[in-house]
């Protein structure tokens, strides 16, 4: 790995991304702060040139397939996205009077950011983002199939459409998600 982190070659080109919180730490359990990442990736649609084309949000972690329209850069719109997101969880958090975990989840970010001459305060999300270029049908599809597959696996649903934070339902029932997906 290069010494700056995972690069994306191809700044329009579709990507598998992979976003989890430091420590691992189950966040998207509670339904507020799994929808500050779903308003969130609708407004880089909106203002980004952001194109998701299939997304899940997990306890800890979320799975993204995405690419960007020129004259935006896929890299640019991540780490504005990240910023963004980390910054508002973090505040949700503080601001929650009904988190019975806030104090050592605050800790911990507090922790990680003090390891990181990134961050300024607390660090949110784990560093990197390890982008895998989905050049080939048969990279798109695997990563496709394990993205959709992740809450079934993890026990959460007996099928893919009936996770919500998840394009599944875009995919295997043709219906509205959450989030507008663009297909391909």
């Amino acid at each position: 790995m290069p010494e700056r982190g995972y690069h994306i070659s191809n700044q329009q080109a579709v990507h598998f991304i992979t976003f989890a919180v430091v420590q691992w730490i189950d966040v998207f359990t509670r339904k507020e702060y799994a929808d500050i990442v779903v308003d969130s990736l609708k407004f880089c649609q909106r203002n980004k040139g952001l194109k998701i084309h299939a997304w899940c949000i997990m306890s800890n972690h979320l799975h993204l397939i995405l690419s960007v329209d020129e004259p935006f850069k896929l890299s640019d719109v991540l780490r504005d996205f990240k910023k963004f997101t980390s910054g508002t969880l973090i505040k949700s958090i503080e601001d929650n009077k009904q988190e019975s975990r806030k104090s050592w989840m605050l800790w911990i970010f507090r922790k990680a950011g003090e390891k990181n001459n990134r961050n300024e305060y607390c660090q949110f999300w784990q560093q990197d983002n390890h982008p895998i270029e989905c050049s080939t049908n048969e990279i798109l599809d695997s990563r496709m199939k394990y993205l959709h597959q992740n809450p079934l696996r993890a026990g959460l649903v007996r099928n893919e459409s009936d996770f919500i934070y998840s394009s599944a339902i875009n995919y295997y029932d043709d219906a509205d998600g959450l989030i507008q997906i663009d297909y391909v």
